[in-house]
């Protein structure tokens, strides 16, 4: 049984604060199974019982699973005292839900984002031992060298000293400073310094994969949709 205070479930699904909600029941709008709810506090059976708010009944859902083209500019995080983050690009019906981004990209970076409130996939796709691959498309300020792919292959050695884990790096034919790097590990500005390490200089970077979901070319930098159920399915079992 899926059991939870009424007004928890009214909040979440983006109908109004808990307040609001509270003020929604004293005026008698709210319905489970036909009855008024008098009691904000009333738990409530969201897979059995039918539940109805100002005659629109409430199809009720735990979880939610975005697909976004993160803009430059904008952090990857829930809150940012200084910056708009991507939940901010959120109408207030999804940011009720409380999902957080699967991973990072730089607020520079654009491309594919995944945003969750599923804990335990998020988990699952960020964790060392499943070495999901993530794809980058990136420009950079000289053109790449043979000598890099066999690099990357290695593992490039950070300034840091810390040793990258083996990485793709596939250099264009027409233009060899546009470069797709596929990485299996997600390190904080990874790519850009992996290519510092190489002595070049990444100057646009787009993820344009993650693992088996790929980004959405009808969606324009700050635009989101929701995952398919393929998509979704996909995730669940990309490495895992």
């Amino acid at each position: 049984m899926a059991t939870e205070r009424i007004d928890k479930i009214l909040s979440n699904m983006g109908y109004g604060s808990r307040k609001e909600i509270k003020e929604k029941i004293k005026a008698k709008s709210v319905t489970v199974d036909g009855d008024l709810v008098k009691d904000p506090g009333l738990k409530v059976d969201t897979e059995t019982q039918t539940l109805v708010i100002e005659g629109e009944e409430v199809v009720y859902r735990k979880y939610i699973y975005l697909l976004m083209n993160k803009p430059k500019g904008v952090v990857s995080a829930t809150f940012d005292n200084h910056d708009q983050t991507v939940i901010d690009l959120l109408p207030f019906d999804y940011q009720a839900f409380s999902p957080a981004p699967v991973g990072r990209l730089d607020k520079d970076t654009v491309g594919l984002l995944l945003l969750t409130n599923d804990g335990e996939l998020n988990h699952k796709l960020l964790s060392p031992k499943n070495h999901v691959d993530k794809v980058y498309y990136a420009y950079l300020r000289d053109e790449a060298k043979e000598e890099d792919v066999e690099a990357f292959r290695r593992g490039v050695l950070l300034a840091d000293g810390y040793k990258c884990l083996p990485a793709g790096l596939v250099i264009g034919e027409e233009d060899r400073r546009e470069v797709w790097v596929t990485l299996r590990e997600g390190k904080f500005h990874q790519v850009k310094r992996m290519f510092h390490a190489r002595d070049n200089d990444v100057t646009y970077l787009q993820r344009i994969s993650f693992g088996s979901l790929k980004l959405d070319e009808n969606l324009d930098e700050g635009e989101f949709r929701e995952l398919t159920e393929a998509e979704l399915e996909g995730l669940r079992t990309d490495k895992i």
